[in-house]
């Protein structure tokens, strides 16, 4: 069975199959709706062979289902109807989700994504458990996701920032009980060394979440 792999993002749409080695990236933005987003997508894959597909969705996902549209996309993803507009079997999971089912080794692991926002997910002996950390308060009535986000980049400057990654990361590996930390999402190329239990991740791990998650336990 070969699966198409579409991991949805504020700039760019990006998409891979089962066979196939370069990622197509399809512009994205502020006024994309999923319909714009199917249409480009199989537009692009026209020549392309796939059996299911899985999606990567900026925001939270219940039941397989966004339950909030994208505040940097277009609207309507809540009653849209994935399996209809591709004529094939669909699974939809957070992208924090995703890139978290791609990075993991075993064991519990609390995956972190440090983008626009702060993606969160935990796996624990392989079963999948999205999180939605980000915006509960971390530090002077600020959220977590205000702090580590691109927000609390660009105001703390890189040195204070790294300094607080690190410190959301020892907090919530401790409240979880995670045996590793994996660090994901754009800005964590801002990350110079990381302390013994946490790895780096890689935005490519998506698409190699997107095909195990056909073979997962997955939360919602």
């Amino acid at each position: 069975m070969k699966t198409l792999v579409v991991d949805v993002g504020g700039t760019n749409v990006k998409v891979l199959a089962s066979g196939h080695r370069t990622p197509i990236k399809i512009p994205s933005g502020p006024t994309l709706t999923p319909r714009e987003m199917v249409r480009a997508v199989r537009l692009a894959t026209s020549d392309w062979r796939y059996d299911r597909v899985s999606i990567g969705y900026p925001g939270p996902v219940h039941d397989g289902k966004p339950i909030e549209d994208p505040w940097n996309l277009g609207p309507g993803w809540v009653s849209f109807d994935f399996h209809r507009a591709f004529g094939k079997p669909v699974r939809v999971v957070n992208d924090a989700v995703m890139q978290a089912l791609g990075s993991y080794e075993g064991r519990t692991m609390l995956f972190l994504g440090l983008g626009t926002g702060l993606g969160t997910a935990l796996i624990h002996d392989g079963v999948v458990i999205p999180l939605e950390v980000g915006h509960l308060p971390y530090h002077r009535g600020k959220t977590y996701e205000d702090w580590i986000g691109e927000a609390g980049f660009r105001r703390l400057g890189k040195h204070r920032w790294r300094r607080h990654v690190l410190e959301v990361v020892e907090l919530l590996s401790a409240a979880f009980l995670a045996d590793y930390v994996v660090l994901g999402g754009g800005n964590v190329r801002h990350m110079k060394r990381l302390p013994k239990g946490v790895k780096r991740g890689a935005n490519a791990n998506a698409f190699a979440g997107g095909y195990r998650l056909w073979k997962s336990n997955r939360g919602s």
